[in-house]
């Protein structure tokens, strides 16, 4: 079915919206700081222009004859896989970033959250149900992965709104704008993700409603883009405060220290009694004497 007007504009907005993006992202150097936001960058902005142009040609004689409508199920399907993995990776990049003046902190919060992820991809593919679903269930197991990493990256921008004061961490940075990016578009994820079974075509109001968050998500990105950060400065803590102590003890868990030898009393408890018990006789004995002479 071909896309109506409005979805198709909005469809090529998002695409030139996702281009602007990479390219103020590579110009502003954020591609070195944030690696695996870049590289997902470049798989929105390669794959959503040739599914676009699959779309496009889809409906018609030439594309039903070469099955485009196949390519672009598996084309899209791989997208949502591949770009689910590399929301993973930014999710550590920016927790690497939002606590780059706690490393020790940091590094066990990276530990954890490995965890959290784990778990929450378990439990979501294992609510997939893989009986008799055919061809689909390779759209149910892209959908649940996505929404388990939607929950990390919600949980990740609850954590940074929680703990921007104690972590010294302006709104304006990047770090903060690339997190509340991911949280409106785990929106979108989650909308779709919760509806995919009455969405019939690509012209479905869910699928509109979805297609705008993620402009929302990309025109905040791109304002972050534009406006500077702020500068760099080193995080200056009084020794008594909490951030300070928590950082502390991290770093003591994570440290292993040196080994000391200790090394085990024999077991001589009852050698040691028999051998007083025999001076104690002997001493008897020899007071004895003395006394007798």
């Amino acid at each position: 079915m071909p896309l109506t007007l409005t979805m198709t504009a909005l469809s090529v907005a998002e695409v030139l919206l996702w281009t602007t993006l990479a390219f103020l992202f590579w110009k502003r150097g954020f591609h070195r700081r944030f690696r695996a936001t870049g590289s997902y960058l470049f798989v929105r902005v390669l794959s959503g222009s040739l599914l676009l142009l699959v779309l496009k040609f889809e409906s018609s004689q030439w594309g039903a004859s070469h099955h485009l409508g196949i390519i672009y199920f598996f084309g899209y399907f791989a997208m949502y896989v591949v770009s689910a993995v590399l929301l993973f990776f930014v999710c550590i990049e920016v927790f690497r970033s939002a606590l780059a003046a706690f490393p020790s902190i940091a590094k066990l919060a990276i530990v954890i959250f490995r965890w959290a992820a784990v778990v929450s991809a378990i439990v979501s593919l294992t609510s997939v149900s893989y009986v008799n679903r055919g061809i689909f269930v390779v759209a149910d197991v892209s959908y649940a992965l996505m929404r388990s990493v939607s929950v990390l990256e919600l949980c990740l921008l609850a954590f940074l709104c929680l703990t921007m004061n104690a972590l010294r961490l302006s709104a304006r940075d990047m770090a903060f704008g690339i997190a509340l990016g991911f949280g409106v578009m785990s929106a979108s994820d989650f909308v779709i993700a919760s509806w995919i079974n009455r969405v019939r075509t690509a012209n479905d109001p869910v699928q509109f409603v979805a297609e705008l968050l993620v402009l929302a998500a990309l025109g905040i990105w791109i304002t972050y883009s534009l406006l500077p950060e702020p500068p760099q400065r080193p995080v200056l803590m009084p020794a008594n405060s909490t951030i300070y102590r928590w950082n502390e003890i991290a770093s003591a868990l994570g440290h292993t220290g040196t080994k000391v030898a200790i090394q085990q009393p024999a077991n001589n408890f009852f050698l040691s009694d028999v051998e007083r018990v025999v001076e104690k006789v002997l001493a008897r004995n020899m007071n004895g004497r003395e006394s007798e002479t």
